[in-house]
């Protein structure tokens, strides 16, 4: 499903992944830094299309705001680990991925889910990718 996600309050980086089978970003992810702007009177929005993996990790305590093209249906959800070797960052601000390798080192409050998901590899080898074909989401 599509995600629109904005930073209500604090401070968040979101994860974006390619997992479109024959897309020639698959794999790639970037960083994109949301902080709030109480001055703006508004905050800025990412939309996550279908066939990209989505994530976040936080500056600071923060607030963040969802909306979904589909309903949450833990059935059919899978994930791929931020922590997968074979996932090219090289599309990332240098400065946001030296920070977010340095929180993967230190923290211990990712999720078992998360630590646990599909490497690229293994997603491409599980059924469900069959349903991310690039140029058919």
């Amino acid at each position: 499903m599509g995600i629109l996600v904005r930073t209500i309050r604090g401070h968040i980086v979101d994860i974006v992944l390619d997992i479109r089978k024959g897309s020639p970003t698959f794999g790639k992810a970037i960083l994109y830094d949301m902080p709030d702007d109480p001055g703006s009177g508004h905050n800025e929005w990412i939309w996550v299309p279908p066939g990209f993996a989505h994530g976040n990790y936080y500056k600071t305590e923060s607030q963040i705001e969802y909306f979904c093209t589909g309903e949450y249906s833990p059935g059919c959800e899978a994930g791929i680990s931020p922590l997968s070797a074979d996932i090219d960052w090289a599309l990332c601000d240098p400065s946001l991925k030296k920070e977010y390798d340095s929180i993967v080192k230190t923290t211990s409050l990712i999720t078992d889910k998360d630590r646990d998901s599909f490497t690229l590899e293994s997603w491409l080898a599980d059924e469900r990718s069959n349903n991310f074909i690039y140029g058919k989401c």
